[in-house]
């Protein structure tokens, strides 16, 4: 056994992850090889050297020489090489191989002799669709905009297949409850007889894991790239996240679009990467995005006027409605949701739609916990209301409290007991980083009167549930909060607390990941009753 290179001392192999379909690196199924170190910079010279195997072994072996793709890490103490497979048993093979001649673990002689006697191994069985697919990612709206996409289309007559993180649904039926929003759910819908468009929410953690479930798409659609899962799975930044989240639109094929947030410079870089047409949404009309896009030949969704409107190159504008006439956008308070409603409106437009069809797809989705659950989901009792939302990060925190201070606009008070404040329990999983939950917690102070933490002992996810808390106060006090800050044990009694102290004109907003349904009978069944648009104008009439 040769000894092992100094280089090599201190380094381990991470993992080694066989990727089924189009992924981070390349847009067909590949191996990817990471390198864990104790120095900085130890990592990449291993990797190097394993790259460098992993082409002596293929030309070894007869095998045709790979592209490989490189990537490091922000301390230097992780690298990762990748590259594509034909045949899945001796890529793997092959890598593994590679891996132990870079760490000095083995012989050339001893692998190849291995090597010569694996077997090839299946082929990529990555679906190629024969309809259309709707490919929808991003950190935040995702899932709303999957589900008004697949609205707007079954609206329409269409039959549709969808996945999201609540499950398959199939013509409008959950027949798969869980998150299905990686390989096996795009699969499952792919195969469906008699499904004639799907529209397939893709999350982060499927593309690190397998890849994408399709080799194409016809729309891709990016809502946006923000902070959130930072620090797992060998991603650390956000232009690392939005390397990953790039993977669906450089797999829409030529003559499809990619229906970008104009107002997020890392989604809209990703035209960069793909051969379909332009299509970004903004609430700025006169965005340079937009601008750029009709320049190319493209489309656009805007905002404009208080209109969504849908632009296309050398055509008249196509006004659908007013913003506030579409309930998911809660009156045309919440701003997000009019982005998810243009993104929505734009990928059903290219998917051939017409107007009249989109307009009355985006007036019928209604913004409750039947079509839409744990999406900003409201309620409301003798003035007082409740809302119920994912908001699992800084900037679903943020749309969250924005809602929740145009439905209670009073001000700022040391008790926080009058009329008009925004009452939240404040809570994540714990897989998010320290700096990350002291900024959830800086929010919270900044834009709400009263603060609970709703703890979540389920999804801890390593940490430990006393320091998280103190994450979160660390946070309130950074933002200027004073006030003592309880923890309650579930979601539900943080938000029955909020509620034992509101009065008519208060909103009680609970960030919800677990107890969902729970806090929906627990509402229905103390008198609250969902708010639409019209009882919302209804409320601030009679305040003011």
């Amino acid at each position: 056994m040769p000894s092992r290179p100094r280089a090599a001392r201190g380094v381990e192999l991470g993992e080694l992850r066989v990727l089924d379909g189009p992924n981070r690196f390349f847009v067909r199924p590949a191996v990817k090889l990471e390198f864990v170190a104790d120095v900085p910079g130890a990592a990449e010279l291993v990797t190097r050297a394993a790259a460098a195997e992993l082409t002596s072994l293929h030309r070894a072996l007869d095998l045709p020489t790979p592209r490989v793709a490189f990537r490091g890490s922000v301390d230097g103490r992780r690298a990762l090489v990748a590259f594509p497979w034909r045949r899945r048993a001796i890529a793997q093979a092959v890598a593994a191989a590679a891996a132990r001649l870079a760490l000095g673990r083995s012989s050339r002689r001893r692998e190849l002799t291995i090597l010569q006697a694996t077997a090839l191994g299946q082929r990529p069985a990555v679906p190629s669709p024969r309809i259309p697919v709707v490919a929808v990612t991003g950190t935040n709206g995702k899932s709303t905009t999957t589900r008004l996409v697949a609205h707007l289309l079954a609206s329409a007559g269409r039959a549709v297949g969808m996945t999201n993180s609540d499950g398959i649904y199939l013509r409008g039926e959950l027949v798969e409850p869980g998150d299905w929003t990686g390989f096996g759910g795009a699969g499952r819908v792919l195969a469906e007889p008699g499904i004639e468009v799907a529209v397939l929410e893709t999350a982060r953690g499927g593309i690190l894991l397998r890849g994408l479930g399709y080799d194409r798409n016809d729309v891709a659609v990016v809502t946006n790239v923000s902070a959130d899962h930072l620090g797992l799975q060998g991603i650390d930044t956000l232009d690392e996240l939005a390397e990953v989240k790039a993977a669906v639109v450089r797999v829409t094929r030529r003559g499809g679009w990619a229906v970008l947030n104009a107002e997020d410079e890392r989604v809209w870089g990703m035209r960069r990467a793909t051969k379909a047409g332009w299509y970004p949404f903004s609430l700025d009309p006169d965005s340079p995005a937009v601008a750029a896009a009709l320049g190319a030949g493209g489309r656009a969704a805007v905002l404009e006027g208080g209109w969504l409107v849908l632009r296309h190159a050398g055509k008249p504008r196509r006004r659908l409605l007013p913003a506030a006439d579409a309930p998911v956008t809660f009156g045309g308070l919440s701003r997000y949701n009019i982005a998810n409603a243009l993104a929505a409106a734009a990928a059903a437009d290219a998917l051939g739609l017409a107007a009249p069809a989109i307009r009355s797809g985006l007036r019928s989705f209604a913004q409750d916990a039947d079509a839409n659950p744990g999406r900003m989901n409201l309620f409301e009792r003798r003035g007082v209301l409740a809302l119920v939302d994912f908001a699992h990060n800084e900037a679903g925190l943020a749309g969250l409290l924005e809602v929740c201070r145009s439905l209670a606009p009073g001000g700022r008070s040391d008790d926080g007991l009058g009329p008009g404040r925004v009452r939240l329990a404040l809570g994540t999983a714990g897989d998010r980083t320290d700096e990350i939950i002291r900024t959830l917690g800086e929010l919270a102070g900044a834009g709400a009167d009263d603060v609970v933490i709703c703890e979540k002992p389920r999804y801890l996810r390593g940490r430990d549930l006393d320091a998280m808390n103190e994450l979160f106060r660390d946070g309130l006090r950074r933002s200027g909060y004073r006030r003592r800050v309880a923890a309650y044990p579930t979601e539900l009694a943080a938000l029955r607390v909020l509620l034992r102290r509101s009065r008519p004109g208060d909103v009680a907003a609970v960030m919800s990941h677990v107890e969902r349904d729970e806090i929906f009978s627990w509402l229905r069944a103390h008198g609250f009753r969902p708010a639409d648009a019209g009882r919302i104008g209804a409320l601030r009439s009679e305040g003011a």
